[in-house]
């Protein structure tokens, strides 16, 4: 078999319109070869994560998160490419008037300043529980190591989002990359990585692959590069019409077990 490895996007890809893994995704993932890894690769925080990686028997495989901003292999974190401090302060001081919900990722910490809305939908979406801590207080904690962030996650209507990403191009387009997931959300990481970055990363210092030996599926404007220059780059039929027009090959939708479906294909799993 051509292909090596398995590197799978997860909300809007992977998973149902319940954001659970299907009946049919659990038995294919089953019966894929023991000695094929899958390493789920997404914009989510580890403990996001994990659980699915359980679920599917791969908690043995590393862990790509954050847009590729922090990789784990055997639960130690690696790679990681953090937003700086400073660059975080400047939105915060922005967002004193625009009163966009802002959380705050690093590692395994998930910072909201007020369990609004916005947080409790992240926390049933994901199943992690965010720490309540006013943005200020965790600046000021970070501050002396110039910690920064992994993933700051901006929420709010699409006309605060507006002015946020505004800001942020202005200011910021050379260091940072912007992913508008919905018009409500804004997904900010470090420009120096990627899921493609993450991906070779991996290639490179653990399996010793080729890019041209790598199934991506992915959907969404954060998968482009990756789904791009793999070997096979899938789309699932709801992606974006920009990651449609690059794919390889475009499966079913999400909520039609896409992924199992073309791993079923590829593999000739019964």
């Amino acid at each position: 078999m051509k292909y090596k490895i398995i590197f799978s996007d997860i909300d809007g890809t992977l998973l149902n319109k319940d954001r659970k893994l299907s009946q049919l995704t659990l038995e294919v993932f089953g019966k894929l070869p023991e000695d094929l890894p899958v390493v789920l690769i997404s914009s989510r925080m580890p403990q996001a994560m994990t659980h699915l990686q359980e679920e599917l028997n791969i908690a043995h495989q590393p862990l790509i998160c954050y847009n590729g901003a922090l990789i784990y292999i055997n639960g130690k974190p690696l790679g990681s490419k953090e937003i700086p401090w400073k660059i975080i302060d400047d939105l915060h001081n922005f967002n004193q008037n625009t009163a966009c919900h802002l959380s705050l990722y690093n590692g395994t910490d998930w910072y909201v300043p007020q369990m609004d809305e916005w947080a409790k939908r992240e926390e049933n979406n994901t199943r992690v529980t965010p720490q309540v801590k006013p943005i200020n207080d965790v600046l000021k904690a970070w501050e002396p190591a110039k910690t920064g962030a992994h993933k700051i996650m901006c929420m709010g209507t699409a006309e605060k989002i507006n002015a946020v990403e505004k800001h942020l191009f202005e200011r910021y387009n050379d260091r940072l990359h912007l992913y508008r997931s919905k018009d409500t959300y804004l997904e900010v990481t470090n420009k120096e990585v990627s899921k493609l970055t993450a991906v070779n990363y991996l290639l490179k210092t653990h399996f010793h692959y080729s890019l041209e030996e790598t199934i991506a599926f992915g959907d969404n404007f954060n998968d482009f590069e990756m789904l791009k220059a793999a070997g096979m780059g899938i789309a699932v039929g709801n992606a974006k019409p920009e990651i449609l027009e690059i794919a390889r090959q475009v499966t079913h939708h999400n909520t039609e077990d896409g992924v199992a479906k073309s791993l079923q294909e590829i593999f000739k799993l019964n």
